[in-house]
């Protein structure tokens, strides 16, 4: 533990060769323990790359409090389970596409009808709206551009382009519920 302590000021020093020890002597017992949480050898070792890499980057600022082999199984440990989380996620996401895709293929003619109502009441409300505030809400909404971009293209302020998206979407928030009441 004593060593590993002199070891890591080393590191924090930028000592490569201490860094090198560091990492043969603990990258594959971090990519065995990886591998028993995720199941998946080659993510165990993107997880332990990826921390040793950290480590490097943010030596001189990085504290450990605990033992150096604590904080590294106990690092894997953490970006493990959030794999596994992230994982969980992304599987729940795909059986929700296919699910949807698979009610997609017979379309109900009420929501068809519904969607263009509503379609056609968001047009409406873009279409009052004055001519730069539309044309911003398109380029946010629709084009995918940032406010700074916005900001850029028009040659107005960053502050400019959040108020006109502030009052765009009050406007259409409104008329979208003045539409929902008028279906009930």
């Amino acid at each position: 533990m004593l060593n590993d302590f002199l070891l890591f000021g080393k590191i924090k020093d930028g000592d490569i060769k201490a860094f090198e020890t560091l990492f043969r002597l603990y990258h594959a017992p971090l990519c065995l323990y990886a591998s028993g949480i995720t199941g998946r050898r080659d993510v165990a070792e993107d997880i332990v790359q990826d921390l040793f890499y950290l480590i490097w980057k943010t030596r001189a600022t990085m504290q450990i409090h605990r033992s150096v082999k604590s904080y590294l199984y106990g690092a894997v440990k953490n970006r493990s389970l959030l794999y596994l989380e992230h994982m969980l996620v992304r599987e729940q996401y795909e059986a929700l596409a296919l699910n949807e895709t698979d009610t997609a293929a017979e379309p109900d003619p009420h929501e068809q009808m519904e969607y263009a109502e509503l379609e056609a009441v968001v047009e409406r409300t873009l279409a009052g709206l004055p001519e730069r505030r539309r044309r911003i809400f398109r380029m946010n909404r629709m084009e995918g551009q940032k406010y700074s971009e916005i900001a850029g293209r028009l040659a107005i302020s960053i502050k400019t382009v959040e108020a006109e998206m502030a009052k765009a979407c009050r406007q259409l928030r409104h008329d979208v519920e003045i539409y929902y009441k008028s279906k009930s």
